[in-house]
């Protein structure tokens, strides 16, 4: 790697606290107890909001991911944490499986005080999905969001080729570009080592080719 002048990217970086809680807010239980596995599409989804400093300010990614395939299935990039950018990623995540109701989803995140507000919690029972919260500053608790936060830091927000952000708008499309990528053609242990998009529809067609009550007779 020295000879061919390939360096590795760090996740190290200065930790800076996105995660407000609200002291007399009603939290959900955690419902998932670290264990952040899946066996279909949209049982499961993690989320979770992280930071990017830019030459602007500070800017805020909302990611959601489902457990199942890893695949990013909504996201949101603000100049702000308010719960309307969290709602704004909830609502992407909606269109892209469908639109319709997802009856037995849980949607687990920390325990942000944009996570534990009226609006989210109600946003949630609208669109059929049950709410679960870790505990407070326990990354373990949301792990998979945390794992996908790290992932997005390293290969967009401070990838080789980058030399910082002048503002969220240019970090906007920058991410755009990385979540496509990182659900249409990297590949993922977790997958067998195949895109999020594929492993998805290698389930789906899986499910067509042996449909429920069809059997040898």
């Amino acid at each position: 790697m020295r000879e061919l002048g390939i360096q590795g990217v760090s996740r190290r970086r200065k930790k800076v606290f996105s995660t407000i809680s609200d002291p007399d807010a009603t939290r959900a239980a955690d419902l998932v107890k670290r264990n952040f596995t899946a066996d279909r599409p949209d049982a499961l989804w993690v989320t979770d909001l992280t930071y990017v400093p830019t030459r602007s300010g500070m800017a805020y990614v909302c990611f959601i991911v489902d457990a199942f395939s890893r695949r990013i299935v909504g996201w949101r990039a603000a100049s702000h944490m308010r719960t309307d950018m969290v709602l704004d990623a909830v609502e992407m995540a909606r269109r892209s499986r469908g639109g319709g109701r997802l009856v037995g989803l849980v949607t687990h995140s920390d325990a942000g005080s944009q996570f534990t507000s009226v609006r989210f919690t109600e946003r949630l029972d609208e669109i059929g999905a049950r709410p679960s919260i870790g505990t407070v500053a326990d990354s373990y608790d949301n792990a998979l969001a945390e794992t996908t936060n790290g992932l997005y830091k390293a290969e967009c927000v401070y990838g080789p080729d980058t030399t910082g952000w002048a503002d969220v708008n240019e970090l906007e499309h920058a991410t755009l570009d990385w979540v496509y990528w990182f659900n249409e053609q990297r590949l993922h242990s977790h997958c067998g080592h195949v895109p999020p998009a594929e492993f998805e529809a290698a389930f789906y067609a899986a499910q067509q080719a042996d449909p429920v009550g069809v059997g040898n007779q």
